[in-house]
């Protein structure tokens, strides 16, 4: 049972749910937004918010802790230098999800992400 259970396993091992959290974050940071399923756009809410929190000291450690997150020096340049000061007076809630249709092959629900 997952009772209380912390995040969304989204069937699949640490390792490949990491990877797929970090691909999406790179993804976003490149776009500014993206259609993903709902769990996945969720989850990566999450992942994402705390970069963005992590970014907002703007000094070298947070490079560091960023880059060590995303693997991508220009997606880390990116958050650190451009999209982490626009939400300096923000305490959160820099994300905003939009449910849009139902996947045609699964009917999985689809989902929008994108920065606020």
């Amino acid at each position: 049972m997952r009772h209380r259970h912390g995040y969304r396993r989204l069937t699949r091992t640490s390792s490949h749910r990491a990877a797929l959290l970090k691909n999406l974050s790179i993804a976003l940071t490149k776009e500014g937004k993206i259609e993903t399923t709902l769990p996945k756009a969720k989850e990566l809410r999450k992942y994402y918010e705390k970069l963005i929190t992590k970014a907002s000291a703007g000094d070298f450690n947070s490079h560091r802790a960023i880059f060590a997150m995303l693997q991508d020096k220009a997606c880390t340049n990116k958050i650190v230098e451009e999209i982490a000061p626009k939400y300096a007076e923000r305490t959160g809630g820099y994300t905003r999800i939009i449910k849009t249709r139902m996947r045609r092959g699964d009917a999985a629900p689809m989902a929008i992400i994108e920065l606020v």
